[in-house]
């Protein structure tokens, strides 16, 4: 039986011969093509695994062979080779579609570890089944997994947009779990909750001896991710000084730990993740354009649960058999309820309210006074048969002062409580009476 099949696309000769012998060491088949036209044709007549091509080549460039790949009945995975420093090259190219790309000089390591991770890619069927562990019907879910199991083909750094619950690290993932990098480690970081005096040692590791009790050798996040993907959720909380720090990383694939002279080089995929808007923070100078770029190669954006109605009662399902209670029917009545609250807490809240109803709720059976699903917001002119019951009028308007405040202090929680002049144990409480996490 035929082993895998690489396409190598180049104009420099020299080049060509370098990684045919490389790849023939690893004991696969080579073709090669000088130019656009013959890669074009090449792709055409035979099978191929994988191609390799140059960005800039004499009749076009790399760009068009990327294209002729995708629109094979089979799709076939492109690498991309880019001058050295031309971070544009390599992200129109990923944006484009290519899997991943190397910078000249070429690094024959860096080229064995790209041909090892590209002929592990998954079969695109596989992946877009697989994608079905999103739970929904409607369209908007249709698109998310259509595109996560798109995005789980490509190394191209990701990132997901979305508001706090809407289940942005459930989507990085399943980009993962579906991609090449499945059997290797997915490290998910929380970046808003790492003081920023620890943070290169976290993120990098420390060598023994680096600072006060430093007393041994520790690998950071990079390392534990090696091979695998390395989730930054709340990146826009990353200070700027780690923002520089990051951006060479991501830059030069190679970390160096605290108190080492050397660095190591480092294999991961970066997804990053934030309910903030980054661009606008970029325009503000909170966070730095170039680290932007780097990152948000490829976006996807979570829907909000408001934005998908008609997923509540699927999703609810879900839920209830999560908690272990497959048994617990839904009244009609509280499903109707469920469909018409906006859910500002998105997923997560919903997980909360369900739990919630579980323990208030009679022989199995929940309606829609267990859900205590705070009603509508009144309208502007206060009408006063809005605010009855008194009660839940109340916690109507103390749930929207408490949201407000998490948002403006991104989260903090007791940040927020100084906001509203509580203390942050009476936060707590009215954040566990209230349903919110």
């Amino acid at each position: 039986m035929a082993g895998p099949r690489i396409l190598l696309v180049d104009d420099e000769p020299d080049l060509l011969d370098l990684m045919e012998l490389t790849l023939l060491k690893m004991g696969l088949e080579t073709d090669r093509a000088g130019s656009v036209a013959e890669a074009q044709t090449r792709l055409r007549q035979a099978r191929y695994d994988l191609c390799l091509t140059d960005m800039r080549l004499g009749d076009g460039e790399g760009l068009e062979v990327i294209a002729a790949a995708s629109a094979l009945p089979a799709p076939v995975p492109v690498a991309v080779i880019t001058a050295y420093g031309n971070a544009g090259n390599a992200v129109a190219a990923l944006k484009a579609g290519a899997f991943d790309y190397l910078a000249k000089p070429v690094a024959l390591d860096q080229l064995r570890t790209l041909i090892k991770s590209a002929l592990r890619i998954p079969d695109a069927v596989q992946a877009d089944a697989s994608a079905h562990d999103l739970i929904g019907r409607s369209a908007t879910m249709q698109d998310i997994r259509a595109r996560i199991a798109k995005l789980a083909r490509t190394q191209a750094p990701v990132h997901i947009a979305g508001e706090s619950g809407s289940g942005k690290e459930l989507a990085a993932r399943l980009i993962h779990r579906l991609g090449n990098r499945a059997d290797k480690p997915f490290v998910a970081v929380n970046c808003g909750a790492i003081p920023e005096t620890l943070m290169e040692s976290e993120f990098f590791g420390y060598r023994k001896g680096a600072f006060t009790g430093a007393d041994c050798d520790r690998d950071g996040f990079f390392q534990a991710a090696d091979g695998g993907t390395l989730f930054l959720d709340e990146v826009a909380d990353l200070p700027l000084s780690m923002q520089v720090k990051l951006l060479r990383v991501l830059q030069e694939k190679k970390v160096r730990k605290v108190g080492a002279t050397a660095e190591q080089p480092v294999d991961v995929r970066i997804i990053s993740a934030t309910h903030q808007n980054l661009a606008a923070l970029v325009e503000a100078g909170r966070f730095r354009q170039d680290l932007y770029y780097r990152l948000n190669v490829i976006d996807l954006m979570m829907p909000s649960l408001r934005d998908r109605v008609e997923d509540i009662p699927d999703m609810a399902r879900f839920l209830l058999d999560k908690l272990g209670d497959s048994q617990v029917t839904l009244a009609p009545e509280a499903e109707r309820a469920l469909c018409t609250y906006a859910f500002p807490g998105n997923v997560r809240e919903l997980e909360n309210t369900l739990e919630r109803a579980l323990a208030l709720c009679e022989d199995g059976h929940i309606t829609a006074a267990d859900l205590n699903l705070a009603p509508a917001l009144p309208p502007a002119d206060g009408a006063p048969g809005n605010k009855y019951p008194l009660q839940d009028y109340l916690d109507q308007v103390e749930r929207a002062a408490i949201l407000e405040a998490l948002e403006q202090t991104r989260h903090n929680k007791t940040a927020a409580a100084r906001l509203l002049g509580v203390t942050f144990r009476s936060l707590r409480y009215r954040l566990e009476r209230l349903g919110i996490d």
